[in-house]
């Protein structure tokens, strides 16, 4: 027969409880440890990201802008209409190498013509009235000066006798009345004389003068006649200088008004770039910053010579001028990529420029540890910046390694793992 043993049964009761308290507590510790931990650090393929190690020197900061060769202005030869006229012939295309006797194209203006004949035949009357003034001049200034000359005999003559009575009326020989005679004479052929020559003198400056008026008609003429000739002659288009011609807006039969242009020409070796330089980065670039331009063909250096006060689109154009010999292949509205030096820096930190981060602020990278597997975050100081290079001022020293890709994907963790 059993024996009832209710001690038993309460020592059982009390162990099952024992261990349903100690597999809470442990479920419990279990899920304190569990929260308590890190999340993995997640897995970036490494080839997928761009590092850069801070390297301390001498840095360079720069600005990079896109652009174009373009002629410069003081080789570029506009050529106007200097009359109005009709196109009736074209020799040359745009694209064409000129010469500077090279002839273009050819204008007709028959009205002109007409007016350049009339021109040359008031300049040939102009002429002939002036020669004939000026024989006629001639002619009477001589009268005038034959006169004279007579006058002058006979005032030496009375001269000559004046003192010849006056000896003889010394040594008695002749009355005094005939020697007050022969001096009355003189005298008066000296007033006479005097006279004569200013009357020559007078005579002489009132010829001159109408001779110059004659000789003005004729340089009126002549001037008249110059300028329709020319004209005349501008009809005939030449290129004027060695270069190429690169504008040409005319037609067959197009008639055109004076000041109207006919065609450009450059030299086509004589260009500069214009760059255009985001606003944010063209506040330091000044005139005489060395510069260089990649022409895809063999890059040039340059000079900053121009810089435009107005913004467009959210660029500033820069003009630079090109100091060296351009490559094979440059030619107008060729693109081109432009490199200004701003600054030079001495003996600073610097590293890569990261994908995103502004010059004088603070952004984070991931910097790695030793081993190179993991990177972690850090807040980095940056200061000037430069095309390819960043200024590190502070939370890096030189050696560390960062990443300077768009590591934007994993703004949530402070750590990754590199596989």
């Amino acid at each position: 027969m059993d024996i009832a043993r209710p001690d038993l049964k309460k020592q059982k009761i009390r162990r099952q409880i024992l261990w349903s308290v100690a597999g809470v507590a442990l479920l419990a510790a279990l899920t304190v440890f569990v929260m308590r931990l890190k999340p993995a650090a997640p897995t970036v393929d490494r080839s997928t990201v761009w590092t850069d190690t801070v390297k301390r020197g001498n840095m360079v900061r720069q600005v990079r802008g896109l652009g174009t060769l373009v002629p410069r202005e003081d080789r570029i030869r506009s050529i106007p209409a200097e009359t109005d006229g009709t196109v009736v012939s074209i020799f040359k295309l745009p694209g064409a190498l000129v010469h500077p006797d090279t002839v273009i194209l050819q204008l007709t203006n028959p009205q002109l013509m007409q007016e350049a004949q009339d021109a040359a035949l008031q300049l040939n009357e102009a002429q002939a009235d002036y020669h004939n003034t000026q024989v006629s001049i001639e002619s009477a200034l001589m009268d005038r000066r034959s006169t004279a000359a007579d006058i002058n005999a006979q005032y030496q003559q009375a001269q000559l006798q004046a003192r010849t009575d006056k000896a003889l009326y010394k040594l008695g020989v002749i009355s005094g009345l005939t020697y007050s005679d022969s001096q009355g004479k003189a005298d008066a052929l000296t007033t006479r004389q005097k006279l004569q020559e200013e009357e020559v003198s007078i005579n002489q400056k009132a010829l001159e003068t109408q001779l110059a008026v004659q000789k003005a008609k004729v340089q009126q003429a002549q001037a008249l006649a110059q300028l329709k000739q020319r004209e005349v002659d501008a009809l005939t288009v030449r290129a004027g200088i060695e270069g190429q011609l690169i504008q040409m807006p005319l037609q067959m039969g197009q008639h055109v008004l004076a000041g109207a242009e006919l065609a450009q020409i450059i030299q086509p070796d004589q260009l500069k770039a214009q760059l255009q330089i985001p606003e944010t980065q063209a506040h330091d670039v000044l005139n005489g910053q060395p510069a260089e331009i990649d022409t895809h063909n063999g890059v040039v250096a340059g000079t900053v010579t121009r810089i435009n006060p107005a913004v467009v689109n959210g660029t500033v154009t820069v003009d630079v001028h090109l100091d060296g010999t351009l490559p094979q292949g440059a030619r107008p509205d060729l693109s081109v990529d432009g490199t200004i030096d701003l600054q030079r820096l001495h003996d600073v930190l610097y590293v890569g420029r990261p994908a995103f981060g502004n010059e004088n602020s603070t952004i984070s990278l991931f910097k790695l540890d030793p081993s190179g597997n993991y990177a972690t975050r850090v807040a980095v100081k940056v200061g000037r910046a430069s095309v390819n290079e960043i200024q590190i001022l502070g939370g890096l020293k030189e050696g560390d390694t960062v990443v300077l890709s768009d590591m934007s994907r994993w703004d949530n963790v402070d750590r990754i793992r590199l596989d």
